[in-house]
């Protein structure tokens, strides 16, 4: 999405004062117009800097999906999309808000997030589809980038936080109150500009992109309906997606209309979609006993795969209440039944791995990678296994084979920590946490964590110089940061 106004839940008529008592309306906060077209106002270097200080700021205030095999899924049907679309070779990334409201959005840099709970309420592959190319769209067509000249004044790492906190203002009032006096306190004032136009366009390319992808077009006019028609349920509480799309009976035939210019054929869901909302569901539950009725009563309902799909779905409920011989049963005869199917067979190591038979989840994980070597999903859940069960050497080379974006995962870096710390190497442990607590948006952590490594006894040249250039770093980003506030 664009970024739009924020209507916060209990705050829409809160006034926030500046150091001078001069009110300012929160609806009328806004933030960065941002659509430059000739990249102009902000240099590839400074987007891909703000999408990756935007990603920290996100960790820093939200729980974002660390499930391998979930994160995976995402990133696979974003890049789909992706490789259709007006930029095919940008970088994007894209990824789950572990939340059950229900929302998504497209941030700096190609960062596009959507909630656990839009991803459940989609009914077919292809709606979801037609969330992501909508967010891909924003970007493509430049709307996120026309930085306003406030904006420029800030520093890569305060803008990032300020766009973060305002964007998930709805989820947490609190985090929006605070970003708007820092805004106000560095007498620094933003103001949305969205238009009808923006989100038509949006449309339109993202219609053509899920067509181009092989998603059904008709599925973004038919989201788009249902999530209207429901809004008559949630009175106050509408979801914050409509809020920041807002959905038109004219939009809505605008999209159909032009849906039909397609033509008709199905789409069926991929097994990978089923098995995330199966997986997202078992999560997020709130009441375990609901979701094992909700999965029970689908294995007599629908096609053969989505009854297989509700099985997986009960195992899944079966190891998250410890119920291993259950589990092992399910996903035993789902691994037998379908070999080739990745999520079965590691759901088996990993039953095998929470019971503590580790001689089983070694050699289970051990065949999975070895068999589906570019398979990061299974690598990281061996890495994990590998480091349970003391092998850390074995975990620290395979986390160093991963690829760059799952390097780039605070996930990977806590894990390189862990690893070093088992190898009883402390320098370099508390060097890759410090690199966790900063794509956590916690600066002030990894600051620590370097000073801890700079006590470490006998430290080499080359690390003494890498932990003095990070310390360095780290500082000048906590010192931006604070001199915005």
């Amino acid at each position: 999405m664009k970024y739009k106004p924020v209507a916060i839940p209990l705050t829409l008529s809160l006034l926030l004062f500046s150091p001078s008592q001069q009110a300012v309306d929160i609806t009328k906060l806004a933030l960065p117009d941002m659509g430059d077209s000739s990249g102009t106002l902000i240099t590839p270097l400074e987007e891909k800097e703000l999408g990756e200080a935007f990603f920290r700021s996100l960790h820093s205030q939200i729980a974002i999906n660390q499930d391998p095999e979930i994160q995976q899924y995402i990133q696979a049907i974003g890049e789909k999309l992706v490789a259709s679309s007006d930029l095919p070779s940008n970088p994007f990334h894209f990824f789950v808000v572990m939340e059950n409201d229900v929302n998504a959005f497209a941030g700096p840099g190609g960062y596009i997030g959507v909630n656990s709970g839009l991803v459940l309420i989609t009914e077919a592959e292809s709606e979801l589809a037609s969330v992501l190319a909508h967010e891909i769209a924003h970007v493509s067509q430049r709307h996120l980038y026309r930085a306003a000249e406030a904006a420029k004044r800030m520093s890569i790492p305060s803008m990032a936080a300020t766009l973060a906190a305002i964007l998930l203002g709805t989820q947490s009032p609190e985090l929006a109150q605070a970003a708007l006096i820092a805004i106000q306190a560095g007498g620094v004032q933003f103001q949305i500009n969205f238009t009808r136009e923006h989100e038509a366009e949006a449309d339109r390319v993202g219609m053509q992109n899920l067509a181009e992808a092989h998603f059904d077009p008709r599925s973004m006019p038919t989201f788009f309906e249902r999530l209207q028609q429901s809004t008559r349920y949630y009175g106050q509480t509408i979801p914050e997606f409509l809020r920041t799309h807002p959905v038109t009976a004219s939009r809505i035939s605008d999209t159909r209309g032009r849906s039909e210019n397609y033509p008709y054929k199905q789409y069926p869901d991929s097994l990978g979609y089923q098995l995330t909302k199966a997986k997202l569901r078992v999560l997020t539950a709130t009441n375990p006993t609901d979701v094992y009725h909700y999965f029970q009563n689908g294995q007599s309902q629908g096609t053969t795969e989505q009854r297989t799909v509700a099985r997986y779905g009960l195992g899944l409920i079966a190891l998250s209440t410890q119920k291993h011989k259950d589990a092992e049963a399910i996903f035993q005869q789902l691994a037998n039944a379908y070999p080739n199917q990745t999520h079965y067979a590691a759901a088996l190591a990993r039953t095998a791995l929470d019971a503590k038979d580790y001689n089983t989840a070694l050699a289970s994980y051990q065949k999975l990678a070895d068999r589906f070597p570019d398979n990061d999903a299974i690598k990281l859940e061996y890495v994990n296994a590998l480091l349970k069960t003391g092998h850390a050497e074995q975990a620290r080379k395979n986390l160093l084979s991963l690829n760059t974006k799952t390097q780039q995962l605070p996930l990977y870096w806590e894990l390189l920590a862990q690893a070093y710390g088992d190898l009883n190497q402390p320098a370099e442990s508390h060097r890759y946490m410090a690199e966790y607590y900063y794509a956590s948006g916690r600066v002030d952590e990894a600051i620590l964590q370097i000073k801890l490594a700079q006590k470490s006894k006998g430290l080499s040249f080359q690390l003494s110089s890498i932990l003095d250039e990070r310390l360095s770093f780290f500082h000048d980003e906590y010192e931006k940061a604070k001199r915005d506030q």
